[in-house]
């Protein structure tokens, strides 16, 4: 196990680099001068050679290279170009309230998702699990904009029960309070792809051998879809759920957005906004190894859900 660690974080260096020469190259390239954007409409060039002066955009592209990296290796990216703010502090203090909606919407759209994927496979071909598809397919339609607007003005404006803006210093105050409609709206955007794609899962292996031979000895069909099916299908569950963790921190811009989180996603939006180039290479730079790191952690509950698999 330990020796299989070793090897996986050591192969994460070449792709790491990767990273890290495609990012810096597409923001160098492709990104343009953001001397011009931050100088603004009424500026002469003596101002924008000054600018670029001091943000060291002015310096060779070796130079710049050897400087993203010993700030990746030291984990300091310098400050905003826009705010002045150390990019350290943006990401500490815009990281908690993201985990305080996406926590608690990744868990209970894997249990919600898991439970109904399991209760369809028991009625699959019936009327309801046909009924049930299209419901999804349905959901699966609508933009998430149409629940963000609908949701607010049932809820938040009709109702009454969750106001559509505001963030606390209280972590209870936010999750229970700000956070309660977010985590809502995600639920029903992201139930119905998820209830799909674990279905299939769970079809899959409802007809593999192994559960004729469970039902042939006479287990209960319970015991045989919650212990041996699931256990079975939760690898490929595990798969989707940890690879889609470190996207949901930047695929929430929308949710923080609208209900003003000052989180990673809305940060995000904000930086693309400013061309706060800075901002933006530390977090697709903190994302990819994110991504790295929960492969990892997925291949280890792989040997931890199923015994016969072997790391490699």
């Amino acid at each position: 196990m330990t020796a299989y660690i070793i090897r996986r974080l050591w192969q994460m260096l070449p792709t790491m680099l990767g990273v890290v020469l495609l990012v810096f190259f597409l923001f160098n390239w492709v990104g343009g001068d953001p001397a011009y954007v931050l100088a603004g409409k009424i500026s002469n060039q003596e101002q924008i050679d000054n600018i670029r002066r001091q943000l060291g955009v002015d310096q060779p592209y070796w130079v710049q290279l050897w400087i993203f990296v010993k700030q990746i290796v030291t984990g300091d990216f310098g400050a905003s170009w826009s705010t002045n703010e150390r990019i350290s502090s943006i990401i500490f203090t815009r990281l908690p309230p993201s985990l305080t909606v996406l926590i608690p919407l990744t868990v209970l759209d894997a249990l919600i998702a898991i439970g109904l994927a399991l209760a369809v496979a028991y009625v699959r071909g019936s009327l309801t699990d046909r009924a049930v598809m299209i419901v999804c397919t349905v959901g699966l339609s609508i933009s998430i904009l149409v629940y963000i607007i609908v949701f607010q003005y049932v809820f938040a404006y009709k109702l009454g029960w969750f106001p559509v803006q505001g963030w606390g210093d209280s972590f209870w105050e936010n999750l229970f309070r700000y956070a309660s409609l977010p985590i809502l709206i995600g639920l029903a955007v992201g139930i119905a792809p998820s209830l799909r794609l674990y279905r299939t899962f769970v079809l899959d292996e409802i007809n593999q051998d192994y559960v004729r031979t469970a039902r042939a000895k006479g287990l209960s069909e319970n015991r045989t879809m919650w212990v041996h099916v699931l256990r079975n299908a939760s690898i490929p569950i595990i798969t989707n759920i940890m690879a889609s963790l470190p996207g949901l921190l930047i695929g929430a811009f929308l949710i923080e957005r609208f209900f003003s989180i000052p989180g990673i996603g809305r940060e995000v939006i904000l930086a693309v906004e400013r061309s706060d180039f800075p901002v933006i290479k530390a977090i697709t730079v903190y994302v990819a190894a994110a991504t790295m790191v929960f492969n990892l952690l997925a291949d280890l509950m792989y040997k931890a859900v199923d015994p016969r698999v072997q790391l490699k």
